[in-house]
Parts: C-alpha cells; structure tokens; sequence
C-alpha cells in the first residue's frame, strides 16, 4: 500500500470514529437508536448501515431510514473529501460498526444471518 493511500484510511478512520462517537441519531424519533438495538430490533451491517433484524414497525423503519440517510450524506461527504470511493469509506464505516458492537447487540453476518455478539 502506498504511504498516500495509508494516510487517507487513517484520516477516515479518525472521521468515522469522531461520527460514531456523536452519534447519529435523531432525538425526534420516539424509538432511539440504542433503544432499537438493545431490543434486538436493528443491527449493524458490513455495508456501513444499519438493517432491521426482527420484522418492526413503522417507528422501526423510520429510523432506521433516518440514520442510514445520513450516514450515507456523511460517507459521501468523507469520500469526497478524501478522494476515495464511496464503496471503501462504507465498508470501513461496517467494519469499525462491528467492531464496536457491544455483547448482545446484532450484527449481520457476509451471508445475510444475523447474529447476537
């Protein structure tokens, strides 16, 4: 890998994890982000977004719409800013997400099984 490329994944890195840390979540929502995931309702995924695990409502939808809109507008952004794909900042975005998953919370495996860490 050459030294540019390692310098633009670090500054992703460092991005996504400031992201991560203030959260991306909407207060208007009356099912909150962490709420949903302890209940099992959402999980992260390998493709830098969140998918619902269990069937859900409407609530469930929504914020799992919300969130994963800007996710994708913060992705795009970081990218853009960093002149890689979007593919590559997404897929970082999934590992670190699953990474960071605490026990007990889903997470969705390459085959598309979801699975409680």
């Amino acid at each position: 890998m050459t030294g540019q490329f390692l310098r633009r994944f670090s500054t992703v890195a460092v991005l996504l994890a400031a992201l991560a840390a203030a959260g991306w979540v909407s207060v208007s929502w009356a099912l909150g982000l962490q709420e949903a995931k302890s209940q099992g309702l959402v999980g992260e995924q390998a493709n830098g977004y969140l998918g619902a695990v269990k069937g859900g409502g409407s609530d469930v939808k929504a914020l799992i719409d919300d969130i994963n809109a800007k996710r994708k507008q913060t992705y795009q952004d970081i990218a853009k800013r960093n002149n890689t794909s979007l593919d590559a900042v997404e897929a970082l975005a999934g590992k670190t997400a699953i990474e960071k998953t605490p026990s007990g919370q889903f997470v969705r495996l390459p085959s598309g099984q979801w699975v409680q860490k």
